[in-house]
């Protein structure tokens, strides 16, 4: 069956690498994403990046490098690049187009998922971003949306959307970003753990690890409070526990998490290292001003 999309706009393309554009799927600040067919009618997902020509330089070698990438991860726990263009008016990636409800869908509707399904999701993302860390990606949106419940198994997707190991700056849904991606420092595979263990809360509890509302009260929880587990079962609880440390240094490898729930229990705890991330040096920073601002007042002007 053919998943719902939106119409084409007057401006959109009508074909694009051989496939027949149906509708469109979503879109991004980076492009948007729509539904192709193939000649021989296989549904594909393609990806064009936005503004074209007139994109910038560092904007088209990025995508050309993410396409690179993209095409070198293995395996069947995420979706397979099929065909790029890097050059022209539009360059574009084609995905294979996985049939089957996000995981955020199945939850908002169905609630949590029972713990065996649970643990086949956890196991198979877990093994999808191993094989996209291997192959020098962070995917750094990892959320459920990107998580889709098809009939042979969980899959991820939005390896378009994916940036080398190189590149910089934020991106992400607030909900699932990692404290370096709020505070803007570097952003390694470390955040796509965070995201992961935040995912996986929200499978089994039905809502995310920091909780609702708006987005800036939502990024001051994930990096001033302690995560909400609910009723996340053991040993998924313990796991993802590390997995949402502050400190990136200190969360277990994708790899790690591969094998812990292979072995039904969580890794041995990562050697905590020293110092403070520049992030928490800010926040103390900060309460620090705070607190020597109301003592200078105190002094200055005691019947205030």
């Amino acid at each position: 069956m053919q998943p719902q999309t939106a119409p084409l706009s007057p401006d959109d393309p009508r074909r694009l690498g051989g496939r027949l554009l149906l509708g469109r799927l979503g879109e991004s600040r980076q492009g948007v994403v729509y539904l192709g067919r193939g000649k021989d009618g296989e549904l594909v997902t393609v990806k064009v990046l936005r503004a074209g020509r007139g994109a910038g330089l560092r904007a088209r070698d990025r995508f050309a490098r993410e396409v690179a990438a993209a095409r070198q991860v293995p395996g069947p726990y995420t979706a397979r690049v099929l065909a790029a263009r890097v050059s022209g008016d539009r360059p574009y990636i084609i995905s294979e187009y996985v049939p089957g409800p996000s995981l955020q869908q199945v939850v908002a509707e169905r609630g949590p998922l029972p713990e065996e399904r649970l643990h086949k999701v956890a196991l198979r993302t877990a093994r999808a971003l191993a094989a996209v860390h291997r192959a020098g990606l962070v995917h750094r949106n990892f959320t459920p949306e990107h998580v889709l419940l098809a009939r042979g198994g969980a899959k991820v997707i939005g390896l378009g959307v994916a940036r080398t190991l190189r590149a910089a700056g934020p991106a992400g849904t607030p909900a699932y970003l990692a404290p370096e991606q709020i505070e803007d420092e570097p952003v390694g595979p470390p955040a796509d753990v965070f995201a992961w263990g935040a995912t996986m809360v929200y499978a089994a509890t039905g809502r995310p690890p920091f909780g609702s509302g708006p987005d800036a009260a939502v990024m001051r929880r994930i990096v001033a409070r302690s995560p909400e587990l609910g009723g996340t079962p053991e040993p998924l609880r313990s796991l993802v526990l590390g997995c949402l440390d502050k400190n990136p240094a200190a969360r277990p490898t994708a790899a790690q998490l591969v094998r812990a729930l292979r072995e039904g229990r969580p890794p041995a705890p990562r050697p905590r290292p020293q110092g403070i991330p520049r992030y928490r040096w800010r926040m103390m920073v900060a309460l620090a001003v705070v607190v020597t601002a109301g003592f200078t007042v105190g002094v200055l002007l005691p019947g205030v």
